[in-house]
């Protein structure tokens, strides 16, 4: 494999196109806005800036990474590409959508990955044109410096594309976890109803952000809050990936919090829209409740 595409240029779609251009692939970024791509080309140089001033990797390489990255907001983009990684918005008609056209822009081998933490690949994969030649790829955030790696085959993927992708994942020198294909597969399976229970004892009032946070740090040893957490990957993917589990496995215990429903209502989304359940525009984040 040589060639990479990247679909998206969120925080998902730069960090997959960083560890990629750094293990010495080509990589096509794409998104359809250039000003989406201009952030994500200066947050990918800003990250592999601060890996040389660790001593992670050598300047040279920085600039030999960077030197493999284009750009652009045409599928035409990849017609040289040996695997696709899709990662726009965890929306299952907005990936459909881009499956659906996607195929008549690649090469007959050209392998299909989705980053979904959570949607059926089987489903996504029936909307391409290679459902032998797609499964999932889901990456952890931040990509660059969290070492697992989910990989889900659909019914119809074949053992030389899954084989094909483990080799990928660990030359990108991440840790394979295989998922059957459930909703929300393993890691969001157990993390996201977590999260969601945090939204319900906030709900409840059992706690405020501050008490309910700092209970789980310092009470069960977590780097991260649950309500913390759930800004930093943004309220909308939390309440996203709760859906599908509420609609694929039909248990109430899975009914997403009506709390997070209103943040995300309120365009309180986390840290990415500046307000979640903290509030990020001061120099330090506030709780909001």
């Amino acid at each position: 494999m040589k060639t990479i595409g990247v679909i998206g240029a969120g925080q998902m779609g730069s960090g997959i196109a960083h560890i990629s251009a750094m293990a010495g692939l080509d990589v096509h970024l794409l998104d359809q806005s250039e000003e989406a791509l201009t952030k994500a080309m200066a947050g990918i140089e800003s990250a592999m800036v601060r890996q040389a001033a660790k001593g992670k990797v050598g300047e040279d390489a920085v600039a030999a990474a960077l030197a493999k990255i284009s750009t652009g907001s045409d599928y035409a983009g990849f017609g040289q590409c040996d695997l696709v990684i899709e990662a726009a918005t965890e929306n299952e008609d907005v990936k459909r959508s881009i499956f659906k056209v996607l195929g008549e822009y690649l090469p007959a081998h050209c392998l299909i990955a989705t980053n979904t933490s959570s949607i059926s690949i089987t489903r996504l994969a029936a909307a391409s044109d290679r459902p032998g030649k797609f499964m999932g790829m889901h990456f952890m955030n931040p990509v660059p410096v969290m070492q697992l790696v989910e990989l889900i085959r659909g019914i119809q993927t074949e053992p030389a594309t899954f084989r094909t992708i483990q080799d990928l994942a660990n030359r990108l020198g991440k840790t394979v976890s295989v998922a059957e294909d459930f909703p929300a597969f393993i890691v969001n399976r157990i993390l996201m109803p977590m999260i969601n229970e945090a939204v319900y004892t906030l709900y409840e009032g059992v706690g405020n952000v501050q008490s309910i946070d700092q209970s789980l740090k310092l009470g069960a040893n977590h780097p991260m809050g649950p309500l913390e957490l759930a800004d930093f990957i943004g309220l909308d993917t939390c309440l996203a990936i709760m859906n599908v589990l509420h609609d694929g496995l039909a248990d109430t215990k899975y009914r997403p919090c009506p709390l997070l429903t209103k943040y995300v209502e309120a365009g309180w989304l986390g840290r990415k829209a500046g307000r979640g359940f903290y509030d990020y525009r001061g120099e330090e984040p506030v709780p909001t409740r």
